[in-house]
């Protein structure tokens, strides 16, 4: 679909003019389980057939690095629930990849020593 079309989706005072349900054809469960911090990337493989315009944003958005269920909720101003049934969509159609967020502690090791060092020089400034 091109920007004219999908223009009349959105009014710039009145914002979607589609209730969120009828993006998901009234869909309220997605097909596969997501929480708000499963991180989604686009696989560079299109669905066969066109899904709509929110798809598209979809795919457009998660093409350069992962993002959450969450950011790509905000970014397309849709409930989380609404999210995830398109989200699941893609997965079906094999258009997006999903993987579950690294925990904190893996990411971020403590250093007690650099935490110590931190704080004494914090103390120091006082």
């Amino acid at each position: 679909m091109s920007d004219a079309q999908d223009g009349a989706w959105l009014d710039d005072e009145a914002g979607r003019l589609v209730r969120p349900y009828a993006v998901s054809n009234g869909r309220t469960r997605p097909t596969a389980h997501f929480d708000l911090l499963t991180l989604v990337m686009a696989t560079g493989t299109r669905p066969k057939t066109y899904l709509g315009p929110d798809y598209d944003q979809v795919l457009a958005l998660c093409g350069g690095r992962p993002l959450s269920v969450a950011e790509v909720a905000a970014h397309l101003r849709l409930p989380a629930a609404i999210t995830k049934v398109l989200l699941s969509d893609l997965v079906t159609h094999r258009a997006l990849t999903t993987r579950a967020p690294r925990p904190i502690e893996a990411a971020l090791p403590t250093d007690r020593n650099l935490l110590e060092a931190v704080l004494h020089g914090l103390r120091k400034r006082l």
